[in-house]
């Protein structure tokens, strides 16, 4: 049964996490000093190999601890490979950060920064390497009748069908749902091939034979006063037990507990950025990127200065109160792309296709998304972050969360320069409903491998807009 041998495959995969961290590491060593494309000159000074290898044992701790913590011991089932990437990328780009920082506190200026680089990529390369063949032996196998997890439903709901929906469209999960228990559904009933077999009193008498990984209750709402009895029934048997609840619509996909001196207490919503230490990785990856974004792209933010300048008669830099954290206010700043108007006119509505207040340096930089750049310095004030949902004008505001279920989430996370649902095209004239989706998507889900990710995005192919006028 999959239950008895997980531990033993969880400890095994973190030994060959700790083999791979060790054999990328020599491997970066090789590459550098001793294989035919080092770069190293003969009489070059260099620290020797022992210096260099006996950072191996603290290295391996050190990662295996960075692992765990970017969620990468999780179980594969449900989980998405392109979702694992970016936890191995965010991981290796944490390691790199601590590793030069400890050098930079040791003053050990002789260690191979180059080394380190090259280190990240081969680690990067292997763990990706190695996860992607995990996932594929468990295809294979699961394809052919091993490695599965046998479930049983107890009650008959919308959860129910959802769940049941999800296992079938993901057969590489390796979940089999064998049937339904219910009390009011009758005998035989089927739902996408998946039988009712009895009631829920036959839970005595299916525990005991001890066949099944898991069960999962999915109670409608009017019996959740047998809820109690159910788990209490399961566990007693110690089969693991989970619950589905019928109300997903209010809860979000990831939510979490409180335990108020043994009271649980279930957040509708996880929001990973209300945590300090999340808060303050983010801000100071805020402030480094803008500052070092605002030194390197100068002479570009000169060139389209004079450009907005020439371009017509008025400011170079338009402010516009946008609402941001905690829907308090703020000016947000950009190249200004229109001519002169007054306060009554910009609040007419959005610029559409051919509108004639807009400049030809301001339709240029409107649709390479330059005129964005100003809000560097909103970055570094702290009133924007790199990453996060596009913050909007008060009127909108006001209008979208009367019509908009949830839209009023996204002021929980400071608004971002771009964002999950810019890279995926949802950017100007698009779909709202859709914005506020990948908004929230990305608001339970943040990691700093997360922003990292969408940054890369928005570098390689969100810069041009086609939605913008």
């Amino acid at each position: 049964m999959i239950k008895d041998n997980q531990k033993y495959f969880n400890g095994l995969h973190v030994v060959i996490d700790g083999a791979l961290v060790a054999i990328s590491y020599i491997t970066a060593w090789w590459l550098k000093f001793e294989s035919p494309f080092s770069n190293v000159k003969e009489g070059e000074y260099h620290l020797d190999m022992q210096t260099y290898f006996r950072a191996i044992p603290f290295l391996v701790v050190g990662y295996l601890i960075l692992y765990s913590l970017c969620k990468l011991y999780t179980p594969k089932r449900g989980t998405d490979p392109a979702g694992e990437v970016a936890h191995i990328i965010e991981a290796n780009t944490l390691g790199i950060v601590i590793t030069t920082s400890v050098l930079f506190v040791i003053w050990q200026q002789h260690f191979s920064r180059s080394m380190i680089f090259l280190f990240f990529v081969v680690n990067t390369l292997l763990t990706t390497l190695f996860r992607g063949l995990v996932r594929y032996v468990l295809k294979v196998m699961r394809r052919s009748g091993h490695n599965m997890k046998h479930v049983l439903l107890v009650g008959y709901s919308r959860a129910t069908e959802q769940y049941i929906d999800r296992i079938k469209m993901n057969p590489q999960w390796g979940y089999v749902v064998h049937a339904i228990l219910d009390d009011e559904v009758p005998r035989g009933s089927l739902y996408k091939g998946v039988k009712v077999v009895g009631t829920i009193g036959n839970l005595e008498y299916i525990l005991p034979e001890n066949k099944l990984d898991e069960i999962a209750i999915a109670l409608p709402l009017k019996q959740y006063d047998r809820l109690g009895s159910i788990v209490s029934l399961c566990e007693k048997s110690g089969v693991h037990t989970k619950f589905i609840p019928d109300y997903s619509e209010v809860f979000s996909s990831r939510p979490y507990t409180e335990d108020l001196m043994g009271l649980p207490v279930i957040n509708i919503r996880n929001v990973p950025l209300t945590n300090t230490l999340n808060r303050i990785l983010k801000r100071t990856v805020d402030f480094l990127g803008s500052f070092v974004g605002i030194i390197l792209i100068s002479p570009l933010l000169l060139i389209l200065a004079v450009a907005v300048k020439l371009s017509s008669p008025g400011p170079i830099i338009f402010k516009q109160q946008r609402i941001g954290l905690h829907n308090k206010p703020f000016q947000m700043y950009k190249f200004r792309s229109m001519r002169m108007q007054s306060p009554e006119d910009e609040k007419k509505g959005w610029t559409t296709k051919g509108d004639p207040r807009v400049t030809k340096v301001g339709a240029f930089i409107r649709k390479t998304s330059l005129d964005e750049l100003p809000q560097l310095f909103n970055v570094l004030k702290g009133d924007m972050s790199l990453v996060g949902p596009r913050p909007e004008r008060p009127q909108y505001v006001d209008k979208f969360k009367e019509e908009i279920p949830r839209y009023m989430v996204k002021h929980q996370v400071r608004p971002g320069m771009t964002g999950w649902a810019q890279v995926n095209g949802y950017r100007g004239d698009t779909s709202i409903k859709k914005r506020i989706e990948y908004d929230i998507y990305y608001i339970e889900n943040w990691t700093l491998g997360f922003d990292i990710r969408i940054l890369f995005r928005t570098i390689f192919h969100g810069f041009v807009n086609k939605n913008a006028y």
